[in-house]
């Protein structure tokens, strides 16, 4: 191939990957990168920070199996990154981060702007690495998408110097292998396993993130229906079995008797599949560490005091749990109980003649379930808001509940719809904030109105941290350094040119949800949230076990 700018080169090798996007902000150091992109079939969304970038691709991420891509230049630009990567690492979102930096020879020393960024992302990556020399642009490339994709998925990140990308280069692209290996266990792992479940006298399942995923809902739904064996789901794994099915536990993990009031307490084989420990410590659902463990993943258990596992079946989800359900059969097990969903269920049905304004969680909630389809998304910022939609939103397919769980860091809901969008133009996407958590990422508006990605950004507002306020009271029986003031959000809505409405009243609220749907341009609700409801809902559930 006749020799180009090694930027051109790093381009093409971008669309061999099938890149579509690449979200960032353009700095001096990625003049090259960015002008062979503007001749490229890839599309460079400009975003109104970093951070907003590195969480689209995050979600583009999850949504798609395909690493997201997010740009940012040396310096400044670069750290802006690091909450994104970090957030795609703890959730385990396929992303490829880029960064510019000076030239080589100024590594050495003292330099304007320069930071060592492959050590500030070497903690929060799979794998990085600086270009040094540009005919190494095919194989570095190939090997963060490869890394960033295979499982367990996360984030990658590539330093590219200023004077490597402009330099010239005669190289081609490496191919992307499409075929995915499928390993399974062993026969025997896979009786062995069997043999502990059948002859267990109460066994229930615990889904997670990892079978989200690998997309093995389906998998999972035929195993519950095929052996009679109930599954309960952490916050991540929403949708993974249809909320409204008979197998279906509820979403566990807010507090200490969410797993006692779901039947774990009495089960005596736990079957975890696609269970990440960042989503909640195992210590809570095997305190006495009595439990038998049949652990089913794509990557081998993690070591944990609570989560000593009795077998482990590693390799493709879909196949192992087709093949164990072909092992078991049918199970005689009353395993599992109902009074979790149960609980739950009636505060949520039960809200929907609540005419209690400001409104209260679970109305809003109900509100905004009776407006969405199955398939539709509804994405969650991080605050108390996540704790009553991770508690309380049936979900009814994967990946149409999307929260930031691991990392939990606020201002993820606002770019995370953009992305959303973007993969799927066809569905409606709802995003739940907190007024602390939206004005993290508020910018990233302009970004929505500008590409034209339709969602509808919900504020439920109170003008309070009102996470820390509920920790806080809980404590020391007061609340400080919690409290503030808001802008206008619906003339700040409309100064970035979308349609936004104030909600006066509680069946004023579903109405505008549903007008707001039928719009084919971003738009912005702002209600007025009371949380004096405890999202501790019951008494008999305990104490709360997690973080926001």
């Amino acid at each position: 191939m006749a020799e180009r700018k090694a930027s051109e080169l790093f381009v093409e090798c971008l669309e061999t990957e099938g890149v579509k996007h690449v979200f960032g902000i353009p700095g001096e150091e990625t003049l090259d990168l960015n002008e062979s992109l503007a001749k490229s079939s890839i599309e460079f969304v400009p975003v109104r920070h970093e951070q907003g970038a590195a969480y689209m691709a995050d979600v583009y991420g999850r949504l798609t199996g395909r690493a997201g891509v997010c740009l940012g230049t040396l310096g400044p630009g670069a750290m802006n990154l690091v909450t994104g990567v970090a957030d795609a690492l703890l959730d385990s979102a396929p992303l490829v981060a880029l960064t510019g930096q000076g030239d080589l020879d100024r590594m050495h020393k003292e330099s304007h702007q320069y930071i060592d960024i492959l050590s500030v992302m070497r903690p929060i990556t799979k794998w990085n690495a600086r270009l040094n020399t540009p005919r190494l642009i095919p194989e570095v490339v190939r090997k963060a998408f490869k890394v960033a994709e295979q499982q367990k998925p996360g984030p990658t990140h590539l330093e590219l110097p200023e004077d490597v990308m402009e330099a010239e280069v005669d190289e081609r692209p490496l191919p992307r292998n499409e075929r995915v290996r499928r390993p399974e266990p062993s026969d025997e792992e896979v009786a062995e396993a069997a043999d502990i479940i059948r002859n267990a006298d109460s066994p229930v399942i615990l889904a997670g993130n990892g079978a989200v995923r690998v997309g093995a809902s389906r998998a999972l739904r035929e195993f519950s229906h095929a052996t009679g064996i109930p599954v309960a789901e952490t916050f991540m794994a929403k949708g993974l079995v249809d909320d409204r099915e008979d197998c279906a536990l509820g979403a566990v993990g807010l507090q200490a008797g969410d797993y006692e009031m779901a039947g774990f307490g009495d089960a005596d084989v736990v079957i975890t599949v696609g269970f990440d420990l960042v989503e909640h410590a195992p210590e809570h659902w095997n305190a006495k560490r009595d439990k038998r463990i049949v652990y089913i993943d794509t990557v081998s258990s993690e070591v944990d005091e609570y989560f000593v596992t009795a077998v482990d079946l590693v390799g493709d989800m879909e196949r192992i749990l087709q093949h164990l359900a072909r092992e078991l059969g049918s199970l005689d097990s009353d395993a599992g109980s109902s009074r979790l969903r149960d609980v739950v269920l009636s505060y949520f049905e039960g809200s929907k003649g609540d005419d209690h304004f400001p409104m209260q969680p679970p109305r809003a909630l109900w509100e905004i379930r009776q407006a969405m389809r199955d398939d539709d998304i509804l994405i969650s910022d991080v605050g108390m808001h996540k704790l009553w939609i991770g508690r309380m939103f049936p979900a009814y397919e994967p990946n149409t509940v999307l929260i930031a769980n691991g990392l939990a860091g606020m201002g993820f809901a606002v770019p995370a719809a953009v992305a959303a969008k973007l993969v799927h133009p066809e569905r409606n996407v709802v995003t739940v904030n907190g007024d602390g958590g939206f004005v993290m990422n508020a910018q990233e508006l302009e970004t929505a109105t500008r590409l034209g990605t339709a969602f509808v950004n919900v504020i439920w507002e109170n003008r309070q941290f009102g996470s820390i306020v509920w920790k806080q009271d809980k404590k020391f029986g007061e609340h400080f350094g919690t409290d503030f003031t808001n802008p206008d959000f619906v003339k700040l809505a409309e100064a970035y040119g979308m349609p936004a409405w104030r909600i006066e009243s509680a069946e004023d609220f579903g109405d505008r949800l549903r007008q707001a749907l039928t719009l084919d341009v971003p738009s912005l609700i702002v209600l007025p949230i009371d949380y004096s409801i405890d999202v501790v809902i019951s008494e008999e559930l305990g104490a709360e076990t997690v973080a926001t």
